[in-house]
This record gives C-alpha cells, sequence and structure tokens, in this order.
C-alpha cells in the first residue's frame, strides 16, 4: 500500500468516526457469570435503540471445526493452542467484527484476545510473543472484567459440568483429576487476569455479587465512559482491512 492510499484510508477513518460502532469486550475466568451478564447487557442496549452484534471466542466456522478435533485427539500443543485461536480470532474480526462496527454496531464480545494472553501465559508462553501472535492489535473500547476467587471458579463449574481436558489444564498440569487440575490451572490463569487487569484498564466487576448488581454497575459505567477517537493501532490495523477490502466501506453503505 503506497503512502498516498494509506492517507485516503486514514482520512476516511477520520470521517467515519462519529458513527462508528462501540467495542466492548466481557472477560474472565470460567465461572465468573460474564456470559449471563453480556446477555443481560446486550438485551438492554437493544431496548436503548442499538444495533447489536455478539461474537464468541473460538466461533469461526472456519476454525472452530479444526480446533474441536485437534483438542478430542488431545494433540495440542501450548503453542498450537495459540495459533489456532489467533487464527480464529482474526477471521472473525475481519469478516465479523470490523465490518459491523464500520456500519455502526455496537459489538459485545465474548471473550477478547485478553483471553489468550491469560490463558496461554498461564500454559508458559511468554507474553510479547503472544502479542506478536495477535498482531496487528485491536483494542476494545472498554472491557468488563468478571473477578472471582479461584475456589469460586472452581465450585461454579463442579456444580455443571466435570471439565473438559484443556478446559481444565491437563496438558500441562499433568493431573488425571479434572477437578484438581482445574483448580491449579484456574489459579494460574486469574493471577494473569488479575495483571492484564492493572495494565490495561479493565473496569473489574466483582462477580461475587448478585446479578442484578453486576448488571447495574455495567449498565452505569458504561453510560460513564468517555467516547474515546480509534487509538492508532486500531487505525493501523482498520487501515489495513480496508486497504485489503476497498469494497467494504461501499458495500456497508448500502446495507
Amino acid at each position: 500500500m503506497s503512502r498516498r492510499d494509506g492517507q485516503r484510508w486514514r482520512e476516511l477513518l477520520n470521517r467515519r468516526e462519529a458513527t462508528r460502532g462501540l467495542l466492548v469486550a466481557f472477560e474472565g475466568p470460567d465461572g465468573s457469570g460474564k456470559t449471563t451478564q453480556r446477555k443481560l447487557f446486550k438485551t438492554w442496549l437493544k431496548a436503548e435503540g442499538r444495533e447489536v452484534s455478539t461474537t464468541k471466542w473460538n466461533s469461526s466456522p472456519l476454525i472452530k471445526p479444526l480446533v474441536k478435533a485437534r483438542k478430542q485427539a488431545r494433540a495440542l500443543s501450548p503453542e498450537e493452542f495459540c495459533l489456532l485461536h489467533a487464527a480464529d480470532f482474526r477471521y472473525r474480526l475481519e469478516t465479523e467484527i470490523l465490518p459491523a462496527l464500520w456500519a455502526g454496531t455496537t459489538v459485545v464480545a465474548d471473550r477478547w484476545l485478553f483471553t489468550a494472553l491469560a490463558r496461554d501465559a498461564a500454559r508458559g508462553l511468554a507474553f510479547d510473543w503472544v502479542l506478536q501472535v495477535y498482531a496487528p492489535i485491536f483494542w476494545p473500547d472498554i472491557v468488563f472484567y468478571f473477578s472471582v476467587a479461584p475456589e469460586t471458579s472452581s465450585t461454579r463449574i463442579a456444580a455443571t459440568r466435570t471439565p473438559k481436558f484443556y478446559e481444565a489444564g491437563q496438558d500441562i498440569t499433568g493431573l488425571d483429576d479434572p477437578f484438581t487440575s482445574y483448580r491449579t490451572f484456574i489459579s494460574r490463569v486469574i493471577r494473569e487476569y488479575d495483571e492484564l487487569a492493572v495494565v490495561f484498564r479493565f473496569v473489574t466487576i466483582d462477580a461475587e455479587q448478585s446479578i442484578n448488581e453486576q448488571h447495574r454497575q455495567i449498565r452505569e459505567r458504561f453510560q460513564q465512559a468517555e467516547r474515546r477517537p480509534w487509538p492508532e493501532w486500531n487505525v493501523e490495523a482498520l487501515v489495513d482491512w480496508l486497504s485489503r477490502h476497498p469494497e467494504a466501506p461501499r458495500v456497508v453503505a448500502r446495507a
């Protein structure tokens, strides 16, 4: 892409800033209740008259079947686990998320790349390496982090199901009992999340509270959040997307 083309796309982005959609990410360990809160939040946004779409972790039709097959075979190394989920993330970003944001839709993400950073770091991968795998980075406008103690996560999961092999972290703990392995693994994941929450300034929600109190806080914090321009790294990712999909602005405008 030439410098002139890059400047043209940046000017287009500047004009689009006022009407673009917002990206809201819901993060937290399994059993934190984030999916329940995400559904309540989406219902509230729609009642407020907003166009809303949802994107879920590991849900792309292109990559999800491969991840499922490799998990069933228990054939995923930590590096392959990371690379496949990054491919899933990139596919959804390019085909679902960026087009929706460009069209002015609020996108609610049930997990974002911080899930990878927490889980992959808990599996022993270097933070910088994982960030490079997910580059170019695209950051949400706001991240809600649902904080619970490892014991709470373990109790809630045990009440509903037996953790699966990779969910329990048995690929790295070497423990035969999935519940014991889950408690060990989720403690590592939560430590990583807590550090990410400080570094990236998540809006932390105490997920030990009642469902209604959490939802009230989410609505309040969302309404108080300032609308900031796209940061430079988001602009770079969008310019790259637009340069490879020059028809996108016109297609979205007619939708």
